[in-house]
C-alpha cells in the first residue's frame, strides 16, 4: 500500500505544524516552546496518557489499542542547532543564531502526524508510545531518557525512528540490518613547551612544531595501524595557539573527532593516540597531554527489527524504494542508547535534492511527511495486530 490515505487528507496540517516548528528552533534540552506546542496537539488528538517533562522537555505520550498487547516505541527528536539561517523561506527562524537545519521540525510532525492517525483508527494491539525527544545534536537526551527508566516505565518492546536525507532519492527508505552510524567520540590534546621571542628559537622549546608532527601522524593510525577492512576517522579539526607574529607560544591546543563502529578499533584508535602524543612529546622535549571524551555509541539496527522496518517500507514506498542494506554513514546519533536498551531500527528516508544537513541553506522537504508517518503508522499496524483482525 503506498501513503495511507486518511493521512494524505492531513499533509497541509504537517506542514503547518512543521513550518510553526520551524519559527521556534530551540537547543539542547531547552525545548519548551516546542514541547509546550507538541503536548498542545496531543491533547487535540487525544492521548491516552501524556507525559511531560522527561529529560527536562521531553514527552512520552501514550495511545491504546484495541485489546491486550506489548507496546512499541516510535521516536523523533525535537532540538535545532546553533546555526544562523540563510533560507529566505517565510517561515524562517525567528531566534537569532538557532535554526532547524537537520529537519528535525520534520520528524517532529511525522510522529504527530502518525500519532493523529492512530489515536483515530486505533487499529492495532496493545499500546503505541511516541517519545518525543529533546537533546540530540548536543546532550544526549535518548540518553537521559533511558536512563530515566523510560523503556521500562512504559513496558517498550521495540523502539523505531526515522531520518530525512538530502539528496537521496525522494520518497526512498535505506537502512541495514547492523550498524547504520557511528559512535562520535572527541578529542583534546595539550602541548606544553617554552614559549619566548620569535627570533631566539634556540632559547624556547616550541609546542607549534611539535603540533605539526603530531598531526601528521595521527593519520597513521588510520593508514598504518587499522585493519583496511575496518572502518576509522581521525579528524584533526581545531589548533589553537598563539597571539603574535614574533612570540613563539607556551601551549597548544589540537582539538578534533574520532568516529568507529567497533569498541575493539575504538580502543586501538585511543591507545595509539596516547603513544603518539607522549612519543612527541618525549621527541621535542615537552609535555603533553590527551583528554579523550566517549561520546554517542554507534547505532546498530537489530537484524529481526530492520528486516521487518525493510517489509513495512516497502508497503509504503514499494520494494525498489528501499534499499536494505545500506553503507554505514560516519555521522552518528543518539538513538544509539535506546537501541542499547531495547531491539529496534532506524532508517533514512530520502527528501531529494537540496542543501545538506547542518547547513544554513537547508530546509526540510514538507513533501516527505505523509510518506514517514505512514510508515511509522503501519509498523504499530503490521507489529501489533488486532486479534482476530
Amino acid at each position: 500500500m503506498p501513503v495511507i490515505n486518511r493521512i494524505a487528507d492531513f499533509s497541509a496540517d504537517m506542514a503547518a505544524w512543521r513550518q510553526h516548528l520551524h519559527t521556534i528552533p530551540e537547543l539542547g534540552l531547552e525545548c519548551h516552546q516546542t514541547a509546550a506546542f507538541v503536548a498542545d496537539r496531543l491533547r487535540e488528538f487525544g492521548v491516552d496518557e501524556l507525559h511531560e517533562g522527561v529529560a527536562q522537555t521531553g514527552i512520552v505520550a501514550i495511545i491504546e489499542g484495541r485489546g491486550d498487547g506489548p507496546t512499541i516505541g516510535l521516536r523523533a527528536d525535537m532540538d535545532a542547532l546553533p546555526i544562523e539561517e540563510e533560507t529566505g523561506v517565510p517561515y524562517a527562524s525567528t531566534h537569532p543564531g538557532k535554526m532547524h537545519a537537520c529537519g528535525h521540525d520534520g520528524h517532529t510532525a511525522m510522529l504527530l502526524g502518525a500519532a493523529k492517525y492512530l489515536a483515530e483508527t486505533r487499529n492495532f494491539s496493545g499500546k503505541v508510545a511516541l517519545l518525543f525527544q529533546p537533546a540530540e545534536e548536543v546532550g544526549g537526551g535518548g540518553e537521559i531518557m533511558v536512563q530515566e527508566g523510560v523503556m521500562d516505565r512504559f513496558g517498550i518492546t521495540e523502539v523505531y525512528a526515522l531520518h530525512n536525507a538530502p539528496n537521496l532519492e525522494f520518497g526512498r527508505f535505506h537502512t541495514n540490518p547492523g550498524p547504520i552510524m557511528a559512535a562520535a567520540d572527541t578529542f583534546t590534546i595539550r602541548l606544553t613547551g617554552r614559549g619566548g621571542h620569535g627570533a631566539r628559537p634556540h632559547d624556547c622549546v616550541d609546542p607549534v612544531v611539535a603540533a605539526c608532527a603530531l598531526v601528521q601522524s595521527l593519520q597513521t593510525i588510520v593508514s598504518r595501524n587499522l585493519n583496511p577492512m575496518d572502518k576509522l576517522v581521525i579528524s584533526t579539526t581545531q589548533i589553537h595557539t598563539g597571539t603574535t607574529d614574533n612570540v613563539i607560544p607556551e601551549e597548544v591546543y589540537i582539538n578534533g573527532t574520532v568516529r568507529t563502529f567497533d569498541k575493539e578499533v575504538q580502543a586501538m584508535a585511543v591507545r595509539r593516540m596516547e603513544a603518539l602524543v607522549q612519543g612527541h612529546a618525549a621527541a621535542f622535549d615537552l609535555t603533553a597531554e590527551l583528554d579523550f571524551e566517549y561520546g554517542y555509541p554507534p547505532t546498530v539496527n537489530h537484524a529481526n527489527n530492520a528486516a521487518f522496518a525493510v517489509e513495512v517500507a516497502s508497503e509504503v514506498a514499494g520494494e525498489a524504494g528501499v534499499e536494505p542494506n545500506h553503507t554505514p554513514v560516519m555521522g552518528a546519533e543518539d538513538f544509539s542508547y535506546m537501541l542499547e536498551a531495547r531491539p529496534g531500527a532506524y532508517l533514512m528516508l530520502g527528501q531529494g535534492e537540496g542543501a545538506g544537513v547542518h547547513h544554513p541553506l537547508y530546509n526540510f522537504n514538507d513533501e516527505i511527511a505523509p510518506i514517514g508517518a505512514s510508515f511509522f503508522a503501519r509498523m504499530v499496524e503490521r507489529a501489533q495486530p488486532v486479534a482476530g483482525a
